[in-house]
């Protein structure tokens, strides 16, 4: 069973989302929070595999809520909620540590496959998407700091930059002529390495030390 804490301040929302995700017999809303700050608390008391986050509440906000869920150390994956999909708050939040992110009008099949995907440690958010975030607010990116990749190996450095690129497993596995559970060994131990959260954290950092930078493809 995926437990799932949802955290928006419109009452109608939340009762929405709770409908369509307890109408699957793997999902149970084990919460709901009206801002950010009691999503934090109930994220510490009820131990949610996954939050719907809502990036712009009253208060204490999805972004701060996210930061301090993250930091916290919860293992619970963060699905940042937005109107728009190239939006500054959904890109801080990304740093911040979400796993991914929805439109507010995603359809009910899409939802529940979202928290599944999320649930299972996989990051939502398509690294294509995400490089299109981080072209849109490169200014904001501090300078590129290459030794933070010094503790991965030449063939893991080689990795992470096909992941940056928006290459699946297959397709890196291809490239590199390499079987794709070896791929899958390589991210898991830069993931591990690197104290990262998934794929979308890997391609943020990719950026940030510029290992790829914008329309390099």
């Amino acid at each position: 069973m995926i437990r799932v804490l949802i955290a928006d301040d419109q009452a109608l929302v939340r009762g929405g989302f709770r409908m369509i995700l307890e109408s699957r017999d793997d999902l149970d809303v084990v919460g709901e929070a009206a801002d950010g700050a009691e999503a934090v608390t109930l994220t510490a008391s009820l131990n949610p595999d996954v939050v719907l986050m809502d990036v712009r509440m009253p208060g204490v906000d999805g972004l701060e809520a996210t930061r301090r869920i993250v930091a916290s150390g919860s293992p619970a994956r963060i699905l940042v909620l937005t109107t728009y999909d190239v939006d500054d708050s959904v890109y801080a939040a990304l740093r911040a540590g979400a796993s991914g992110f929805l439109l507010k009008d995603v359809r009910p099949p899409e939802l529940v496959e979202a928290v599944r995907v999320i649930a299972r440690g996989d990051a939502l958010l398509a690294p294509s998407v995400t490089r299109r975030l981080l072209d849109r607010f490169l200014d904001t990116l501090p300078a590129p700091s290459p030794r933070a990749l010094d503790a991965l190996t030449s063939r893991e450095v080689e990795v992470l930059r096909l992941v940056s690129l928006a290459l699946s497993n297959a397709e890196i596995a291809e490239h590199l002529v390499l079987t794709e559970a070896t791929i899958k060994t390589h991210v898991s131990a830069i993931l591990r390495k690197l104290g990262l959260r998934d794929r979308v954290q890997a391609v943020v950092l990719a950026y940030e030390v510029g290992l790829v930078r914008p329309r390099s493809v």
